[in-house]
């Protein structure tokens, strides 16, 4: 059945919507081409959309050129202001941006564990709201938050844990109360890092691929064909409770001691670079990535850090065996800072190990994107949301 026209006309304004997010200001000339609609189709649109306020003139295609075809047109940036926070059991950083993703203004502040659950929350959300004022955003359309720990699937709430402090679930409710108009919502971390990856990132040319997190907690998230999959209770990925051999006992419900974090969390790394002697440099992130840093550059045939890399390497590899036979995903990203300190020198080990492994074929890659995968993929999210809505008006 041939779609009415109020709906023809929503469908042409969000594929011209979507082509000026990823492509950036065109000319009515090349919307037309690139969306395949006649030319009186996307003059009307043009013209529908800036009287929506959702896009205007952003210059000339050629400065020699004058007349309406030359006229660049650009998302109205300025339509919605965004905020995007990566929340740490250590402190939370805090993006806002604009509607087309350009950040406007960044912070970050540490929360010691001293710090009691009402005060932590609080100085959590005065600096959103310092740093949407620095911003100059009067409001924020959509907040998106990036969290460790369990997302319940039916709420889109961060589950209760004993291992995660309890102002991180407090965080999201005194952020809607705070800022009513907002919509707030919360991610898993792993999976933020994950589509950001896929978006911006090492994975950029896969539609299906795992990514690792090797960091103070260990997790994974699961791209299938595109899509982002969390689980019947939101647990995908919670490789960390994982049992495997070299561990001294068993994970349990509430502790994932004895599971695959036991080999490669970080106090796990920070242990092994100990034993072989390998120390991390100043100014180090962290312990454990600043010892596998310091081990990649420094290593060679029979040294210290070479056996170090090599012990990591072969419990990496057990954790990523397991996900590779189950899903076959072809790929897998390593990240979180261990990931990313480890690099190319750490992902070809890895690959090395489970080439021997395991019959499937996988390339291991490191992250891109690094610390900043949690954060970037929260702003994404929050973006995509934000737009979702706005593009949806003019067509109705």
């Amino acid at each position: 059945m041939a779609a009415s026209p109020s709906t023809a006309r929503a469908i042409n304004d969000r594929l011209a919507l979507r082509l000026l997010q990823r492509e950036g200001p065109l000319t009515a000339g090349q919307l037309k081409q690139l969306t395949g609609l006649s030319r009186p189709t996307v003059a009307d649109l043009v013209e529908r959309l800036t009287a929506a306020g959702l896009i205007e003139v952003a210059g000339e295609a050629r400065a020699q050129r004058r007349g309406p075809n030359a006229k660049l047109y650009g998302i109205v940036a300025g339509r919605a202001h965004l905020a995007a926070l990566d929340v740490r059991t250590e402190g939370v950083a805090v993006v806002v941006s604009d509607l087309v993703g350009g950040v406007l203004a960044e912070a970050s502040l540490p929360i010691t564990d001293d710090v009691g659950t009402g005060p932590a929350v609080e100085q959590a959300v005065a600096l959103v709201e310092r740093t949407a004022k620095e911003a100059g955003a009067d409001r924020l359309h959509t907040v998106g938050i990036g969290a460790p720990g369990l997302i319940d699937p039916a709420s889109g709430e961060l589950r209760d844990s004993t291992s995660l402090p309890e102002w991180h679930r407090r965080l999201v409710a005194a952020l809607q109360e705070r800022l009513p108009e907002a919509r707030v919502s919360v991610e898993n971390e792993t999976n933020l890092a994950a589509l950001a990856e896929q978006r911006d990132g090492a994975a950029r040319d896969r539609d299906t691929f795992v990514l690792l997190w090797l960091g103070h907690g260990t997790g994974a998230a699961v791209i299938l064909d595109g899509t982002l999959r969390r689980g019947a209770s939101g647990g995908t990925g919670e490789i960390g409770f994982l049992p495997v051999p070299g561990t001294r006992g068993l994970p349990s419900a509430t502790d994932c001691a004895g599971g695959f974090h036991s080999l490669v969390g970080a106090e796990a790394v920070a242990r092994l670079a100990s034993e072989h002697g390998v120390a991390a440099g100043p100014g180090a992130e962290s312990e454990a990535a600043g010892a596998v840093r310091a081990a990649v550059a420094a290593a060679r045939p029979g040294a210290a850090e070479e056996g170090f890399l090599d012990v990591l390497a072969d419990r990496t590899a057990v954790g990523v065996a397991s996900v590779v036979a189950l899903l076959d995903p072809g790929c897998v990203v390593l990240g979180g800072e261990v990931g990313q300190a480890g690099g190319e020198a750490l992902a070809a080990r890895v690959h090395e190990r489970l080439t021997a492994m395991s019959p499937l074929p996988v390339d291991v890659r490191p992250s891109t994107l690094g610390g900043g995968a949690v954060l970037r993929g929260a702003l994404l999210t929050a973006r995509d949301r934000a737009q979702d809505e706005l593009f949806g008006t003019p067509g109705h």
